[in-house]
Order: C-alpha cells, then structure tokens, then sequence
C-alpha cells in the first residue's frame, strides 16, 4: 500500500513536469508563428493554430488542478497527456506543411518522454501513435507559401527555402537536445528518489520482520523458562516451611534471598511476553472486571493527580475474569498516548455491549495525523520524533488482536481524537466460577 502512495507521488512530480514543458511548447508556438508571419512572410491559419495554443493552455490548467486536488495520479493519466500532446503537435505540423516542416522530429521528444515515463506496452503504444502521425502528415497536410515576394528576391525561390529548412531544423534539433536532457534528468531524479524511498520501506519492512522474529524467539524461550521457574518456586517454597529448616535462620535467609531472585525472574519472563504480545503471561489473577478496570484507572490516576481525569464505569453486570499485565500495559499504553497529546484532561469511558468491553479514550489534542491515522497500529507510527518511539500502541493492539478484540482511533469533529478498545468478555471470564469476591 505504502508502495503505490509513493509511486502516486512520483507520477505527481512527473505530470508536473510535463505541465512545464507543454508552458515551454506554448510559448515556442507563438513565437514561431509570430515569426514566420512577421520576419517570413509565411502565410500560416492563425485561427486554427491558435485554437490548439488554446487547447495546451486547458489542457495545462486541467493537469494542475488533477495534481492538486486527486492523491493518486495513475501511470495511464501521464500516457494521456502524452498523446494529447502529440494530438496538438499533429494538428499543428497539419496546418504548417506538414512531414516537410522540420519542427516534425519534435514527435521523437514525445517517444523519449514515454519512454522514461511509461510502461513498456504504453511506451510502444505511443510509438506507433507517433509513427502513424508521422506517416499520415506525408499525406495529408495544408501547404504554406513560401513563395511570397519576400522569399522570391535576392537569389530565388529555392535558396531561400533551403536556407529557411536548414534554420528550421537546427532550431529544432536544439531546442528538442535541451528539453530532452533537461526534463529527461528531472525525470530520471524523480525516479532515483522514489526507487530510495521504495529502498527504505523494504529495509524498514525486513528491520520489522526481523523484530517479530527476535519477539517470537523470545516469546519460545520465556514460556520454556516458566516451567522450571515454577519448579524451583515450589521447591523454594517446600524448604522455607520444612520443620528441619526452620531452625536454621542462616539457611532461611538464603531460601528469602533465592525467592526474591525467583521473583525478579518472573517479572522478567512476563515483561519479555508482553513485549512479544502474548496476552497471557506471568502475573495473572483471578478478579472482577469492574474491580479490574477500577483498579486500573486507579493506579495510573495515582501517577497523574495532578491532571484532570474523567472517569465512568458505565458496567452495571459484573463477572469474574482473568487479568495480567499485558491487558493492564495496553490500557496503560492508550492512556499515556492520550495524555501526552492533551495535558490538560483525559475521558475514560467503560461499557459492555453485545458481549464486548469497550474502553473509549478521549483528549483534546491536535488529533491523529492522516497517515498516523491511515496506519494506526503499525510499529514506529509516531510523531514524537525519537528512536524506538510508536511502539506502546502496536503492541496494544497486537495484545487485543490475540483476545479477539481490536482497537480503532478516529479524530473528533470538535478536536481532538477518540480511541476505542474493544475486548470479547468471553477472552477473559472465568467459567464455572463465582463473582470472585
């Protein structure tokens, strides 16, 4: 998705460029023109001619308003404008002499311009398009008179109109040799900058894959641990109220030492599960959820008493559930984003529904970004600017995802935005037990 955005913008940059050399075919059309009347004495239509002036000027207008108001400019809108241009460029060589008017090379310019721009199958489109033009003005065509009193004296006819060819070609061949390198250069700069950008999303896209990889293997090794952790628990455990061992404080001491290094192996091993989105991990309880989600709001309150905090419960039927801390982290993690967006207040809304707990968060801040909002989740999504930010929500939601549940952001019309958890109460009920009071 990420990639056809980036190929949209470099498409953008390139309509624009064609835009500027159709300004640059406008104004060396009426100079030519103006000139082959004035200094030559050609007779040209100068209705007609400047009917298609005319027409590259919508035309123009046209593509600056699809580039800024459409997001996704497409390989075949570029194609299009292509052979609108090459269409004007006929209908103009049609009313100038035609095959033998030495401004009809400038169809190679457009082949070039397809061939940077377009697929394959666009590019050979256009030239048989080109070809065809070319072929048919040999044919069909208006003849000009050269031979006006001003050409006719001083040496003849042909002279003149050799010369006259000669000059017409060469001013040509210049002008196609610099718009060629110029605007085939700002193409070509258009397109190393997109292959980085497509670049950086395929490393960004590996250095994600990767950190799933690192989650899982730590994910493996932490449940592989919980077994023996437990083991040793229960040993520890069995010798602390062993009689033979309670008379021996030296060896009490140790065991209490030994339990508090157990602990802190414990609290690492459900650290490592949350962090790799396992919704079950060390540290779970058995509790009711209107008591769980009070106690949550209640600690974090506690970190933040001085911030102006709505809380409603709206749960009228309670039941017996089990929580951790991955759910109580997640919660944690929407809070502290709401937070950090609106200082000032922060609303809390809890309800059950049709079977799902929903846990609306409200601030006052700018509100999401469009593309934040676009890839709300994702890792790295975030718009404080520092490594190893955007992190808290993607694993939020990846802990939602693992229950059943989801979680939705939008921004409110009056400011500020919203974001919803949503969590099946089936995911955490216990069966077959009481209200765990």
């Amino acid at each position: 998705m990420e990639e056809i955005s980036i190929q949209d913008t470099t498409n953008k940059k390139n309509l624009l460029l064609l835009v500027t050399l159709r300004w640059l075919a406008v104004g060396g059309q009426v100079a030519t023109i103006a000139m082959a009347q004035a200094w030559f004495d050609i007779e040209l239509p100068l209705i007609p001619m400047a009917g298609v002036v005319l027409f590259l000027v919508l035309l123009n207008l046209v593509s600056l308003y699809r580039s800024r108001t459409s997001p996704h400019i497409a390989n075949g809108e570029l194609f299009l404008g292509l052979l609108l241009d090459v269409a004007a460029l006929t209908v103009q060589l049609y009313l100038s002499g035609g095959a033998t008017n030495p401004f009809v090379s400038l169809f190679l310019l457009q082949v070039i311009l397809g061939a940077v721009l377009l697929r394959p199958i666009l590019t050979w489109t256009l030239v048989g398009l080109t070809s065809a033009c070319f072929v048919g003005l040999t044919a069909y065509h208006r003849d000009i008179a050269l031979f006006s009193q001003g050409l006719a004296s001083a040496g003849g006819a042909w002279p003149r109109v050799f010369d006259l060819y000669l000059a017409g070609t060469f001013i040509c061949f210049l002008l196609a040799s610099v718009l060629a390198v110029s605007f085939v250069t700002r193409i070509n700069g258009n397109l190393r900058q997109r292959d980085a950008r497509l670049s950086d999303l395929r490393q960004k896209s590996v250095e994600e894959d990767h950190i799933v990889r690192m989650g899982l293997l730590a994910s493996g090794a932490a449940h592989e641990l919980g077994t023996p952790l437990a083991t040793l628990s229960v040993i520890l455990n069995d010798w602390q109220h062993m009689p033979a061992n309670e008379r021996d404080a030296e060896l009490l001491d140790d065991v209490a030492e030994m339990q508090a290094a157990l602990a802190r192996c414990k609290e690492i091993v459900s650290r490592i599960l949350l962090t790799a989105g396992e919704a079950r991990g060390e540290g779970a309880e058995r509790t009711t959820l209107v008591r769980f989600l009070d106690a949550v709001v209640a600690d974090w309150r506690r970190a933040h008493a001085d911030r102006a905090i709505d809380y409603t419960n709206h749960i009228t039927d309670d039941v017996a559930i089990v929580s951790d801390t991955a759910i109580k982290q997640s919660l944690f993690n929407v809070f502290d984003n709401a937070l950090e967006a609106s200082p000032t207040w922060v609303g809390i809304d809890v309800a059950c529904h049709d079977g799902l707990l929903t846990v609306t968060v409200q601030d006052r801040g700018p509100g999401f970004a469009p593309d934040i909002l676009a890839r709300f989740g994702k890792p790295y999504q975030s718009t404080k600017n520092k490594p190893g930010r955007g992190l808290g929500l993607f694993l939020t939601v990846n802990v939602a995802r693992k229950l059943g549940g989801r979680v939705t952001a939008d921004n409110n019309p009056a400011g500020g935005a919203t974001v919803e958890l949503r969590l099946p109460i089936e995911s955490l009920v216990i069966e077959d037990a009481d209200d765990g009071r």
